[in-house]
């Protein structure tokens, strides 16, 4: 079973909003900080935003202000809503937890921000 599953990735509009997932496929993941990361092809993964294990937000200075993070228990869900899109804000974006005791990363959902 795959630990964590990303989606909600699209084509948005500069200006517009995002809202991505990441499903985890069992219930510890609820326990740790989880990360919110984003790669353009070629270059490194940036750390974008996390939440550490007591509900405490964070953000990179790139993404403050425009993008939240949240995260529902019940489903093992953690969701990244992104507001106000920039082109430069076009990357794979990936999400980092803790599941089954173990690190883990999920695939990636592609988000192109573009008119």
């Amino acid at each position: 079973q795959v630990p964590l599953v990303e989606s909600g990735g699209a084509l948005v509009q500069p200006g517009g909003s995002l809202k991505i997932s990441c499903a985890a496929s069992r219930s510890d993941f609820n326990d740790y900080a989880v990360g919110w990361y984003r790669q353009v092809a070629g270059n490194q993964r940036e750390w974008v935003a996390g939440m550490q294990h007591d509900g405490t937000p964070m953000y990179a200075s790139s993404v403050k202000g425009r993008f939240t993070v949240s995260r529902d228990k019940a489903k093992n869900t953690v969701y990244l809503e992104m507001n106000n899109l920039r082109p430069e804000d076009t990357a794979i974006y990936s999400c980092n937890g803790v599941v089954n005791s173990r690190n883990a990363w999920g695939q990636g959902t592609q988000v192109t921000v573009s008119s």
